[in-house]
This record gives C-alpha cells, structure tokens and sequence, in this order.
C-alpha cells in the first residue's frame, strides 16, 4: 500500500516538472532593449574675416559745407539799443551802406530837424554880418555857427548810429533771431555778410590728438558729388585769429578751412562737400578690421581659426590704425583666419 502511494506521489512530482518546464517554453521571449541613437554634438560655427594685404590710411574725415573767406560781421560798436526793425534775411543779396537793422530813435529825427533849423539861421546871420564890416558882430556869428554846427554833426553821428549798415557787397549768411522791441548789446553781432565770389570749405572736427598733425597748408582731398578735386588747409583751431565776438571765437575752435582753386563752377555757399585729410598711409601690409583685435590685462592679440575647428589666441603687434582696419605688423600671416567678436 505504502509502496503503491509511494508512486503515485513521484508520477505527480514528474507531470509537475513537465508542465513547468512546457510553461516556461510558451511564455516569449523577452526582446532586447534598443541602444539610444548616438548624437553627434553641433559644430560651433565662427564669424572669421582672412588677413590679407593692401593699404591703410590714418585721416580725418568730415562733411564740410562752401562758405565765404571775406566775411563781414555787422554789429553796432558804440552802443546797443532796442530794435525797431529788421530789413533783411538770411540769403539776400545787400550793397554797401544798405540799411540791415534799425534802432529806435526816439525823438531824435525831430531834434534833429530842429537843429537844422538853427544851423540855417546861424548861416544867414553870419552873412549879414560879414556884409556889416563889424568883425564883433562877425567874430559871434562865426562862433554861432560853428557851435550849431557841432550840435547837427554830433546828433546826426547818433542819429546814424541807430542803424546798422552793409560794409561790404555780398550775400547775407546769418541773421540773429530778433524782433520788434527786443533790446540787443553792443558788439553783438547780429548780420553776417559773405562774398559769395571768395570761398572756402568749413568742417566741423571732433577734438582729437590727430588735429595737432594738421597744419596751414596741409593737403585735402575733396570731393562734390563725383568731383573729386584738392585744396589746402588754411585755418586750424590752433592757428584761429583772435576775436572778441564769443560765437566765432566758439567757431573757430570747432572747424577746420580749406581753400582749393579747383573748387567746381556750380559750387556756391552752402553746397556740400566731402572732406579727408590724410595724416598717413601705407602700402602693401597685412591689415584685418579694428573689431579683430583684443586686448585684455596689458595683451594684444586675436583668435584664429585653426583645421576648421581650433580656435587659438595669437599675440599680434598691431601697427598704423586707421577708420575701420589695423595694420599687423607680427604674429599674423597672410590667410590666417581672424574670429571676429
């Protein structure tokens, strides 16, 4: 009995192992999992400019404008007064002795006709004395006259000086911002006359250690339009006349002159013109753009671009600078690849 049990119990032990191990087989098969695509980093891409030769130039540039060399400025000199009138305009064209300004004069017209009148019966009283023989009575006419005399001239110098007046044939380049009533200063100038048939070029310049470089008769090249001509320096804020007049003594500290017998027929005040002074140039050297070059803790260098891909930083000695481009003067060969900021 205990041997038939005994069987039993090893035949259902085996159909166990055998339905576990079928199971095992019918389950699937677990898939490997996938590997992650390998990613290739981005190549940096750099703004390069080659290092090539040519030439370089240090100058000063400006945008200068055709004015008059014989210039006049109108003010009145013995006292000022409060305006009445002004007759003329920027632009127009006076003669010498045309009236540009009048003061007002008060009574002094009637005052002036009035002793006028006395210097007209001074005068007769004078010939009736000399037709009497008495030197007396010619002695005081005389003394009269003369005293009448002095009276008209020294009313009519004032009455005169109330108006302010062309020295010069020209055109009128400026005017001062006045009215009626306003009250202006002696020696203020308030006309500025030109001679349109003696001109100049005036360009503003920003003050610069270069200015020091340019004196009287240094070369310009200038160009109108697409003429292209030279002149010469004639004026410098170093070499500027002395003036008491506060706004051309700011002027002048402020612009450059030059003068040139190449100036184009069609030229007239006001026209525009394109100025360079060249204070020095270069040929045939190795320049890159000024933006190139670094500096940094007493370090003068630039990176290059190396294989495509290398970036290093190279020591250079920089030479002429000029608006836009340096001339390298060592550390740099012709081709190398600048990275640019």
């Amino acid at each position: 009995m205990s041997t038939r049990r005994s069987l039993r119990n090893s035949f259902w032990m085996a159909m166990v192992c055998m339905l576990a191990l079928t199971g095992c087989s019918l389950l699937p098969a677990e898939e490997e999992g996938l590997k992650p695509p390998l990613v290739k980093p981005p190549q940096q891409e750099y703004s390069t400019v080659e290092t090539v030769r040519g030439d370089i130039s240090k100058e000063i540039r400006g945008n200068g404008a055709v004015e008059s060399y014989s210039s006049e400025a109108v003010f009145f000199e013995a006292a000022g007064g409060r305006i009445e009138e002004v007759l003329v305009k920027a632009g127009d064209t006076v003669k010498k002795g045309d009236v540009l300004v009048q003061l007002d004069v008060g009574n002094m017209d009637i005052e002036l006709k009035q002793l006028e009148i006395n210097l007209l019966r001074s005068r007769t009283a004078l010939r009736t004395a000399k037709l009497s023989g008495d030197e007396d009575a010619l002695r005081i006419a005389q003394l009269q006259y003369d005293i009448e005399q002095i009276k008209y001239d020294r009313l009519e110098e004032a009455f005169l000086s109330r108006r302010l007046v062309a020295g010069i044939d020209g055109q009128v380049t400026f005017v001062a911002d006045l009215k009626e009533g306003d009250v202006v200063e002696s020696y203020q100038t308030l006309v500025m006359i030109s001679d349109p048939a003696k001109l100049r070029i005036a360009f503003q310049v920003e003050s610069s250690p270069d200015l020091f470089n340019v004196g009287i008769g240094f070369k310009a090249l200038l160009k109108m339009g697409d003429k292209e001509f030279e002149g010469k320096v004639t004026q410098t804020p170093s070499s500027a006349p002395e003036t008491v007049d506060e706004r051309l003594r700011e002027r002048y500290s402020r612009f450059i002159f030059v003068e040139s017998d190449q100036l184009p027929e069609e030229a007239e005040l006001g026209t525009r013109i394109d100025v360079r002074l060249l204070l020095e140039e270069r040929k045939d050297v190795l320049i890159i753009p000024r933006s190139g070059l670094r500096s940094y803790l007493g370090r003068t260098f630039v990176r290059v671009l190396e294989d495509g891909d290398k970036v290093r930083e190279v020591d250079v000695e920089p030479g002429l600078t000029g608006t836009t481009q340096v001339e390298i003067v060592n550390g740099l060969n012709e081709g190398d690849l600048v990275v640019m900021p």
